[in-house]
């Protein structure tokens, strides 16, 4: 079953910290990817791009351990949206209005309601702005 990514999971593939519950969901997600596409936003590269290099800054993480990460990252199948700027002035737009979140937490909303797919996230603000619209989270 496909699905749509939220980047707070996919940083949990990469810092491999939080709770135990979160980790153990992150988990389930990249087990998932093995035999389903994960779509994302055109803006997640954007997104993951700037927390390695914001943690790299803090000297949270080395440009070794990224490198690693990125390089993991390439053997999951990822499907880029490349319609996501066409609906963000609109329905990305809407929904953020509508559930209060910031325009990039909008966007993996918009795309699972667009493509049907349920969300996988991390996110407590997302997670609740999903439910309220009818959107599956990934259990």
């Amino acid at each position: 079953m496909s699905f749509v990514l939220d980047n707070s999971v996919t940083m949990r593939w990469f810092f491999g910290d939080g709770q135990r519950r979160e980790l153990t969901y992150a988990g389930k997600v990249l087990d998932m990817t093995k035999h389903a596409s994960a779509f994302v936003p055109v803006t997640w590269g954007l997104e993951v791009a700037n927390v390695i290099a914001r943690a790299e800054a803090k000297d949270l993480v080395t440009e070794a351990r990224s490198a690693t990460f990125l390089e993991m990252l390439e053997d999951v199948d990822i499907e880029v949206d490349s319609a996501t700027f066409t609906h963000a002035l609109s329905d990305t737009l809407q929904l953020s209005r509508r559930y209060r979140l910031s325009a990039y937490d909008a966007s993996y909303l918009e795309l699972a309601l667009r493509l049907g797919l349920p969300l996988a996230t991390l996110d407590g603000d997302l997670q609740s702005a999903a439910k309220k619209a009818g959107v599956k989270k990934i259990p």
